[in-house]
């Protein structure tokens, strides 16, 4: 059974995940791979290599922090959402904002430690500072180092002040950067993107079907996923819970994404695939988890054969 199979977390597993990734990643970027010079080539290659990264980084931070077992749950979950939106493997900000948000979780997940406190809340903060230079709406996961500020380190006044001079310190090495290179100033247009409320795109079959098979995973998942967090112990609930706002914050940002044609629920995936892993593992009807964890994988694919 496949669910046996990547309860496990061993090195086949994660090529496994590798080669699913690349397959469908060739698929959704054919078109600009044979149509375009060795430079764009090199550029789309190098977005395929953030994408694995991205799941290996994953399953570091997951891991490290206990927000799941040892297995390659996650790892799958995160490789079959992206491949059930090839808008998202197409669009190189969003790949690379995921990238840098992720580097900023792991950094908001050991605030707990407790330990260079005040270093790791200016990581954080920059790396999401940087994913907005790419994303603009990803800005919105400041809510989540602020939360990870009041639950673990709070306490302290001055910890509250280090994003803002974060984010000071980025806006000023972006506009020396600018002025360096096109000799004018990155103002606030040049940072930040339009809100964009129409959802006509998902009117689409091939965008609809994945959205609502994706809602309704999240749904039924994350009923189960409060029912862990209430067991959880006091440390564990913290990290468990910021998983779960991180989850609505990405939500959010899809809502508010300039673009909807499901590139903007890119920073869903890495939540929802933590969520659903916690309920396979917790899970006791072994055909109904089996039956899922197939469609999660295959589903990709039958999109790819009918649209």
């Amino acid at each position: 059974m496949l669910t046996s199979f990547f309860s496990n977390s061993r090195p086949i597993n994660f090529i496994i995940v590798a080669v699913y990734i690349l397959i469908f990643y060739l698929f959704a970027n054919v078109s600009t791979l044979l149509s375009s010079n060795l430079w764009v080539i090199l550029q789309e290659v190098g977005m395929l290599l953030i994408l694995v990264l991205s799941v290996f980084l994953l399953n570091f931070i997951s891991g490290r922090n206990e927000l799941t077992g040892r297995n390659a749950y996650k790892s799958i979950l995160f490789a079959g959402f992206l491949c059930m939106f090839a808008a998202a493997m197409q669009n190189n900000d969003v790949i690379l904002a995921n990238l840098f948000l992720l580097l900023a979780l792991r950094r908001i997940l050991s605030f707990r430690s407790q330990r260079d406190t005040v270093k790791k809340i200016f990581d954080a903060t920059l790396w999401v500072g940087v994913a907005s230079l790419f994303y603009f709406w990803s800005i919105l996961f400041l809510f989540v180092v602020y939360f990870g500020i009041l639950v673990h380190v709070g306490h302290r006044f001055k910890n509250w002040l280090v994003p803002l001079v974060a984010i000071l310190t980025l806006l000023s090495l972006v506009t020396c950067f600018d002025l360096l290179i096109t000799d004018t100033f990155y103002t606030l247009t040049d940072w930040t993107q339009a809100s964009n409320f129409d959802f006509e795109n998902y009117r689409d079959t091939g965008l609809l079907i994945p959205a609502a098979f994706l809602f309704a995973l999240t749904a039924w998942s994350t009923f189960f996923y409060m029912l862990i967090i209430q067991k959880a112990s006091a440390n564990a609930k913290a990290s468990l819970f910021l998983i779960l706002l991180c989850a609505g914050v990405a939500l959010t940002v899809a809502v508010l994404a300039p673009t909807k044609n499901g590139s903007e629920l890119m920073f869903f995936f890495a939540p929802l695939a933590i969520i659903v892993t916690n309920y396979f593992q917790h899970m006791n009807d072994k055909w109904f988890k089996e039956i899922l964890f197939v469609t999660i994988i295959l589903l990709p694919g039958l999109l790819l054969l009918l649209f």
